[in-house]
């Protein structure tokens, strides 16, 4: 990849690019964890204490949508917790990346975007060393199959692609209505209860469902879920109606920062 990057100069801005985002993730991940004993793996305190709150209040009402055990509902749980979690801190801290880096922004020329982007890498880093490796013991123990394992990826990829749209999406909003953190507060948390997480989908009301069909987290939960528990291979109906999801809004979150871009430096 180097070598063909030095062969052709219209790469440069890709290596460029590539390069800045290595050391904002990183810059990110020291700065967070600085001084932590537990560093990346503090991360996967919240969905592991929440899970084990949900189990006890909810495991024996709804262990019967998961084959009658308590076990499948915590992996459940689990699963959508770290889907809730990955949006959530990718997307929250995404918010204020341009506005943050405003005075670096005005001194020096930088393709904007990489800063909402490497919050979202920073949180897959984290992702891929805390929640996925357990998912996938997961996973393993329940389908008793590599391909599903490798699955996992699918609906992650999902995940990234949805959460990265957001994340240009609000970021770029942010630099016009600073009151936007608080009116985000709200609308995740309309996104957590509207997913779901702590409840199987199929207790949803039919006439309900049709307004939970717009929260883009869903599909990629039972995804997740239908890989992990089920035993069976993974569903690609599932797969492609998480893709869909994610591609349309990380179309729709580019369009409208590469529109408003123009008009950031004067408000920086």
């Amino acid at each position: 990849m180097a070598i063909l990057i030095k062969k052709n100069p219209n790469w440069l801005p890709v290596r460029r690019y590539w390069e800045l985002l290595l050391v904002l993730v990183m810059r990110n991940l020291k700065v967070r964890y600085r001084g932590s004993i537990l560093g990346v793996y503090w991360s996967l305190l919240n969905p592991l204490i929440m899970t084990g709150l949900y189990s006890a209040i909810f495991g024996a009402a709804f262990a019967s949508y998961y084959s009658n055990s308590i076990l499948n509902y915590i992996s459940a749980a689990f699963t959508g917790l770290v889907v809730m979690n990955f949006f959530s801190s990718s997307t929250s801290q995404a918010l204020s990346s341009v506005v943050g880096n405003g005075a670096l922004l005005n001194k020096i020329r930088l393709p904007v975007s990489v800063f909402p982007v490497s919050m979202v890498a920073a949180n897959i880093f984290q992702f891929a060393v805390g929640a996925f490796p357990l998912l996938s013991v997961i996973t393993l123990i329940n389908s008793k199959s590599i391909g599903n394992v490798l699955a996992l990826v699918f609906p992650f990829l999902a995940l990234v692609l949805v959460s990265t749209g957001i994340s240009l999406l609000v970021s770029a909003l942010y630099v016009f209505f600073r009151d936007l953190p608080y009116f985000y507060e709200l609308i995740v948390f309309v996104i957590w209860i509207s997913s779901p997480i702590f409840y199987p989908a199929a207790i949803v009301p039919p006439q309900i469902k049709v307004f939970l069909a717009f929260n883009p987290l869903s599909p990629i939960i039972e995804s997740f879920r239908q890989i992990t528990l089920s035993g069976n291979l993974a569903d690609l109906n599932l797969i492609w109606g998480a893709f869909l999801s994610g591609i349309i809004i990380l179309s729709l979150g580019w369009a409208c920062f590469q529109m408003w871009r123009h008009q950031f430096m004067d408000l920086l």
